[in-house]
C-alpha cells in the first residue's frame, strides 16, 4: 500500500537496476520493482512496481520519498523533523470553485453527504482529482491535494492509503443508493432518449468475479469487464451505468439496459444508438416493446447507397434543404429498412462538402498505399485480400508470379461518388435537422467515453477487488456528470460569443482555471496572487460565477486553511 509523500529529498538509488521512471505531465515518478509476475495470457513475465516518490525537478539525482521508499530501502533514516506533509505555498483554486458550484447545482454534494456522511468530502476531492489531473491512480492523489483546496473537512491533506481504504470500505448499498437518489431527481414525465453505448476496461486484478477474457477495445491480453452508460434525451446528463462480464457482447446486454431504465421509473423510452447496433433483431426488439429510436446507419450499407443514387443532385446544393450552423444539406425519405419489411421508417440522408473532401482524401491515400505495397511483390507468388481485390485487378505471368495491378476504375469512381453522405434512421416522424441534433447530442456521450478513458485516465482499472472497482466506477460516474455539465455550460456560453474562443473547451478551460492561484504570505495567510483575467472571466461567466464570487470563495478558502494550519 502506498503511503504519504514527504517534503524533503533523498538520493535516488543508483546501485540497483530495479529503478524506473514514469512521467505524467510535469511530474516524474520514481518506481521500484518489487517482483516479476508471469502472465499466462502473454506467456512472459512483467515487472510489478511500486511508486517510491517523485523526482526533484531542480536536481534529477534527488527525489521526494514516500513511505514505500523507506520500506523498500530500510537502511535509509527518515528525519524526524520532516514527518509531516506541508501545504504548497501556492493553491490553485479556479477548478475547485467551478466543481463546487456544479456539485451543488446538481445536488450531488447533498446526495454524497446523505450516503457517505463525513467521507463525502473525500469523495468530492477524488472526483475533482479525476477531472483536473485526468488520472485515476490513487497514489498520485497526494500530489494533487498538496496544491489544491479540498472538500475534506478542514481541507486536510489525506494520504493515498486513505483513498485505498475508502475504495474497499464502501458498500454496494451506498453505491446503489447514490444512483437511486440521482435518478429520483430526473424528470420521468416526458419521453427520454437513452443514448446507449458501451466500452470495456482492462484490469490486472485476480479476484474480481466479473473479469473475463473477451474482445477488448484496448487489447492487452488481460481479462476485461464491459461498461455501458445511459444518458438523457439531449445527451447532456449521464443517468446510470451498468457493469457486466467481459465475455458478454453489447447486443446481449442491450435488453438489460432497458430493464434498468424501467426500474428507475423511465416509461416513455427512446434510444439513440450507434451504427454498431443496426440489426434486424435489435430493431424488432424495440418495435415489440414500443421504444422509439434514432440510429446511425453505416454509409456502406446497400440501403444507403441505393438511396444516394436515387436522390443524387436533388438536395446537396439547394438552400431549402440546408441545415444552418451545421454546414449540411439533408432530405427525408420514407422507406422500409429490410426487403421483407412493410413498415416505413424515416430515413434522413445528409450531405457534407467537408465530409466529401475528407472521405475522398482517405480513399486516395488508401489506394496510394496499396499501390506502393504491390511493388514489393513483383515477380513473386502472392495472394491478395478481398479488400485489395475490391479496388484492383491483379495480373500474373504463366508461372503465377505477380506482375502488376490495375485499378477497377468504375468501382473506385462509384465509391468516390458516395463520399460525403451519411444517414440517420428514426422510428418516429421528425425533421432531418431534429434527427441530426438528437444524434449529434450523442457526441457528448462519445466525449464522455473518451473522457472516461483519456481525460480521466481510466483506460484500465487499478484496483484489486470487486468492491474497490465498484467504488471507483461510482467516482468516475460522478466525475463524468460534473465534467459533462462543464462541457454543456461552456458550449452554451460559446454560442453567445461574437467569435469562437479556443479556451472554451473543457480541457482548455481546466488548464486556464489552474492558473488562478492563492499565494501564502509571510503571516501564513493566503491571498489571490493576481486579478482574474478577461479570459478567465469569460470561462467563469459560463458557470454563472462573478468576480465577486471568486473573491468570496478565496476568502473562505484562506480562512479554512488558516484554521487548520
Amino acid at each position: 500500500m502506498k503511503k504519504m509523500q514527504y517534503n524533503f529529498t533523498v538520493k535516488i538509488p543508483t546501485e540497483t537496476k530495479k529503478i524506473a521512471f514514469q512521467k505524467q505531465k510535469d511530474v516524474v515518478y520514481v518506481l521500484y520493482e518489487t517482483e516479476r509476475v508471469y502472465s499466462p495470457a502473454k506467456k512472459y513475465t512483467y515487472p510489478k512496481r511500486t511508486m517510491i516518490g517523485r523526482r526533484c525537478p531542480e536536481d534529477p539525482e534527488l527525489m521526494y520519498p514516500n513511505d514505500n521508499f523507506f520500506i523498500s530501502f530500510p537502511g535509509q533514516a527518515m528525519p524526524e523533523e520532516h514527518d509531516q506533509v506541508e501545504r504548497s505555498c501556492c493553491l490553485k483554486i479556479g477548478n475547485y470553485i467551478v466543481i463546487k458550484q456544479i456539485l451543488q447545482e446538481q445536488g450531488l454534494d447533498q446526495i454524497l453527504l446523505d450516503r457517505f456522511g463525513s467521507q463525502a468530502g473525500l469523495f468530492q476531492d477524488f472526483v475533482s482529482y479525476l477531472i483536473v489531473e485526468e488520472d485515476n491512480a490513487a497514489q498520485h492523489y497526494p500530489d494533487y491535494a498538496y496544491n489544491h483546496p479540498l472538500f475534506t473537512v478542514g481541507m486536510r491533506v489525506l494520504s493515498d492509503s486513505t483513498i485505498s481504504k475508502l475504495l474497499k470500505q464502501t458498500s454496494e448499498e451506498q453505491i446503489q443508493g447514490v444512483l437511486d437518489d440521482w435518478n429520483a431527481k430526473q424528470d420521468k414525465k416526458e419521453r427520454i432518449y437513452i443514448s446507449y453505448d458501451s466500452t470495456n476496461k482492462n484490469s490486472q486484478a485476480g479476484d474480481i468475479d466479473i473479469l473475463e477474457f473477451g474482445k477488448a477495445k484496448d487489447e492487452k491480453g488481460l481479462p476485461i469487464f464491459n461498461l455501458s452508460l445511459a444518458f438523457n434525451c439531449t445527451n447532456e446528463k449521464p443517468l446510470f451505468y451498468e457493469q457486466y462480464p467481459g465475455s458478454i457482447n453489447d447486443v446481449s446486454q442491450f435488453k438489460f439496459v432497458v430493464d434498468k431504465a424501467l426500474e428507475y421509473g423511465y416509461r416513455r423510452i427512446g434510444f439513440i444508438l450507434d451504427r454498431g447496433y443496426f440489426s434486424k433483431s435489435n430493431i424488432q426488439y424495440m418495435d415489440d416493446n414500443g421504444y422509439a429510436f434514432v440510429m446511425m446507419v453505416k454509409g456502406c450499407k446497400t440501403l444507403v447507397r441505393g438511396l444516394i443514387d436515387e436522390v443524387r443532385g436533388t438536395f446537396e446544393t439547394d438552400r431549402q434543404f440546408n441545415i444552418r450552423h451545421h454546414h449540411l444539406n439533408a432530405i427525408t425519405l420514407q422507406r422500409p429498412l429490410f426487403s421483407a419489411e412493410k413498415k416505413l421508417r424515416y430515413i434522413h440522408l445528409y450531405f457534407s462538402h467537408q465530409k466529401m473532401a475528407d472521405d475522398r482524401a482517405e480513399i486516395e491515400d488508401k489506394l496510394e498505399e496499396m499501390m506502393a505495397e504491390y511493388q514489393k511483390y513483383v515477380g513473386k507468388e502472392v495472394n491478395f485480400s478481398e479488400e485489395h481485390e475490391r479496388y484492383f485487378d491483379f495480373h500474373f505471368d504463366k508461372q503465377g508470379r505477380f506482375q502488376f495491378a490495375s485499378e477497377k476504375v468504375e468501382v473506385i469512381q462509384k465509391e468516390l461518388e458516395w463520399c460525403g453522405y451519411f444517414a440517420i434512421v428514426t422510428s418516429e416522424k421528425m425533421s432531418a435537422e431534429d434527427a441530426y441534433c438528437l444524434y449529434k447530442g450523442r457526441d457528448s456521450s462519445e466525449k464522455l467515453f473518451r473522457a472516461d478513458k483519456t481525460f480521466l485516465g481510466c483506460k484500465s482499472m487499478r484496483v484489486a477487488s470487486l468492491k474497490a472497482m465498484s467504488t471507483k466506477m461510482l467516482l468516475e460516474f460522478i466525475a463524468l456528470i460534473v465534467r459533462n455539465r462543464m462541457y454543456v455550460l461552456l458550449r452554451d456560453e460559446t454560442k453567445k460569443l461574437s467569435a469562437r474562443k479556443n479556451f472554451m473547451t473543457v480541457p482548455a478551460a481546466i488548464r486556464e482555471l489552474e492558473k488562478i492561484e492563492m499565494v501564502r504570505l509571510s503571516n501564513s495567510h493566503y491571498r489571490l496572487d493576481h486579478a482574474v483575467t478577461r479570459t478567465q472571466q469569460t470561462i467563469f461567466n459560463a458557470f454563472g460565477i462573478s468576480v465577486e464570487d471568486i473573491r468570496e470563495q478565496a476568502a473562505q478558502i484562506a480562512q479554512a486553511v488558516a484554521v487548520n494550519q
